[in-house]
């Protein structure tokens, strides 16, 4: 049984794995992904190729709105299985290298995600109590 810490890794790596198909940071998650999963094994990381292949067809067969949105969740649940199993496989020391390789994979799709940002122009609001009464231009961009 993972420890809450272990698990919480294991679900951040998913989460830059997904969301980092389709993104230019795409490349380099992929073949990192894979060479953390594989362990070194040229068949293993193969397979983890393919399935990170199937994993983009099948996001940009999604489409947009909310159908991307269930295609996500679920391939986030997928991913985080892969990352666990592995850790729960592995004696205490590769356990810590693999949690700190997967720690680095998503500092990397941080990295390379596209920039987001909200800025909201309230020049012209009225603030009454608790409420605010505004007209304006809203500009979102995220960081992904």
């Amino acid at each position: 049984m993972l420890v809450e810490g272990l698990i919480a890794v294991a679900a951040a790596g998913s989460g830059a794995i997904v969301q980092a198909a389709g993104t230019d940071a795409w490349a380099g998650i992929r073949s990192g992904a894979a060479r953390i999963l594989g362990r070194g094994e040229a068949g293993r990381e193969q397979a983890e190729l393919e399935r990170l292949d199937q994993t983009r067809a099948e996001l940009e067969s999604a489409g947009d709105g909310a159908g991307v949105e269930r295609v996500q969740t679920v391939l986030m649940t997928r991913w985080q299985t892969r990352p666990e199993m592995l850790l729960e496989q592995l004696p205490d020391e590769e356990r810590q290298q693999v949690a700190t390789e997967l720690q680095a994979l998503v500092q990397q799709a941080q990295v390379q995600a596209p920039m987001q940002s909200t800025r909201n122009d309230f020049s012209n609001a009225t603030f009454t109590d608790s409420q605010v009464l505004a007209s304006g231009t809203q500009n979102n961009t995220i960081n992904r």
